[in-house]
């Protein structure tokens, strides 16, 4: 599996930083919310753009990498902020170990987060919006649950 820095896209970090700007003016982007959690190692804020999606009453997010540094400061923090425009709220995040959640939080992600679709096919983990292949890479995400702390 390729490493972070090689599967993303060049034009991905400028992106996010055009995000997170524009969400701490208040402007809301679609489904895509701004997550800060400490990092791992120094404790700094980390904020990445993410796309929660609702399945079955409860909210996930989807790494597509697992190994990212996001997903990884998730793990060791298990909590942070998800912030929409100038709506802030204090989450906890648990990783889902359950291969019949997180199949079925991936099937759901193309009908719930369309945009987020190319971004999978870019890192090949699916060729299409099919929600069959999606549930299929199940096995190769990280999928976590967001909770209000």
């Amino acid at each position: 599996m390729p490493t972070t820095r090689q599967a993303l896209p060049r034009w991905l970090r400028p992106a996010n930083r055009l995000v997170r700007l524009l969400t701490r003016l208040g402007l809301r982007l679609g489904t895509v919310h701004v997550l800060t959690v400490p990092g791992r190692r120094s404790g700094t804020p980390r904020p990445t753009p993410v796309s929660p999606l609702t399945v079955d009453g409860e909210r996930y997010v989807i790494a597509g990498l697992p190994d990212g540094d996001w997903a990884r400061n998730v793990r060791a923090a298990g909590r942070g902020e998800l912030a929409y425009g100038r709506r802030r709220q204090a989450v906890t995040l648990t990783e889902i170990t359950d291969p019949g959640v997180r199949a079925r939080v991936m099937r759901a992600f193309p009908r719930e987060v369309p945009h987020g679709v190319p971004m999978f096919v870019k890192l090949g983990l699916v060729t299409s919006a099919d929600p069959d292949e999606f549930a299929a890479a199940a096995d190769r995400v990280a999928v976590f649950r967001i909770t209000a702390s």
